[in-house]
């Protein structure tokens, strides 16, 4: 078993320290940068020119930030990589801070003012460190979806895009990788918030579940993970104005791109005409080849223990058969 900050596997970012904020901060800021300018999560020619445009813009404010929010392998990276490709948008691939401190506010360890005061700082940084002060704040950061009501009220201002992604599908791809394999437990590897892949319960497993989620095979912990983080969203999306939230179905963007680029112009305000085409141009890329793949890459078994895990979800969401 895996030890983390605390003595707790289950809890790497209890109490977390001030010094450990500040370190997180300062890695988060530094790769950031880097990932950006390397073109790794977007664009690197269009980041270069919104940079050059936004030059003399300095100011740390965050204004109607967009928070893009789903389960992991449900498109998130995809849509707000597309999203960050708007010229008046600095965008930003999970910060490792605000990664790592989303679940002390999920928790309670942290006050929501402490909180609010890491968050503000954080994306304050990350602008000025982007050069993009002036700039619309964007964070694509699954474990959002647990602190939706918290962000709302920290940036009243701010709108969410949520994607929704065929469970089964999306287990398939997480399973994938090896952030919940079982192989993973003495990897040593973490993730960008400081959690440890492996089989250990993360923070939104059910307290009284840990020991079962440890011993699921890989592909029911993936599900296991689609279904805490969409109901979490879903939850505290329920809670916000009906004007600041567009939910789509990864399916449907994937479709239908073109008209998904006109929705969501419209929801961020986004002039109509020559201004969108960035937008139109990065979504233009959506491919539908995944869609469904869950059919020929689910076993019977593995079909089964997802039903377990999230059968009822998906039928609530329509994915059933």
């Amino acid at each position: 078993m895996t030890e983390t900050e605390g003595g707790r596997p289950d809890q790497p970012h209890r109490d977390l320290s001030w010094l450990r904020v500040a370190k997180l901060g300062l890695v988060g800021v530094a790769t950031d940068v880097r990932d950006r300018r390397s073109g790794r999560h977007g664009d690197r020619a269009e980041a270069a020119a919104r940079r050059g445009r936004s030059a003399q813009r300095r100011g740390p404010r965050v204004r109607r930030p967009i928070f893009i929010v789903g389960a992991p392998r449900s498109g998130t990276t995809f849509l707000g990589g597309c999203i960050g490709r708007l010229p008046t948008v600095s965008y930003h691939f999970e910060p490792r801070l605000t990664k790592a401190a989303a679940r002390c506010v999920y928790d309670g360890s942290w006050s929501e003012g402490k909180a609010a005061r890491v968050f503000r700082a954080n994306y304050g940084a990350l602008l000025l460190a982007g050069g993009d002060g002036g700039l619309r704040f964007a964070e694509k950061n699954p474990e959002n979806c647990f602190i939706v009501p918290f962000l709302f009220r920290t940036f009243p201002d701010a709108v969410f895009v949520h994607i929704v992604r065929d469970g089964r599908d999306a287990a398939v791809s997480h399973a994938e990788k090896p952030w919940l394999a079982a192989k993973s437990a003495d990897s040593g590897q973490r993730g960008r918030g400081g959690t440890a892949w492996g089989p250990e319960p993360r923070f939104w497993v059910e307290p009284d579940r840990h020991d079962e989620f440890r011993t699921v095979s890989d592909i029911e912990r993936s599900a296991w993970c689609w279904r805490r983080f969409t109901e979490a969203a879903f939850a505290g999306l329920a809670t916000l104005p009906s004007d600041r939230l567009l939910r789509i179905r990864y399916e449907e963007m994937v479709a239908a791109p073109a008209a998904f680029a006109e929705t969501l112009g419209d929801f961020l305000d986004v002039p109509a005409g020559d201004e969108r085409e960035p937008l139109r141009g990065a979504l233009g890329k959506a491919s539908q080849s995944s869609v469904g793949r869950w059919r020929k890459a689910l076993p019977a078994h593995d079909a089964d223990a997802v039903d377990r895990q999230c059968g009822a979800l998906l039928a609530e969401l329509g994915y059933s058969g």
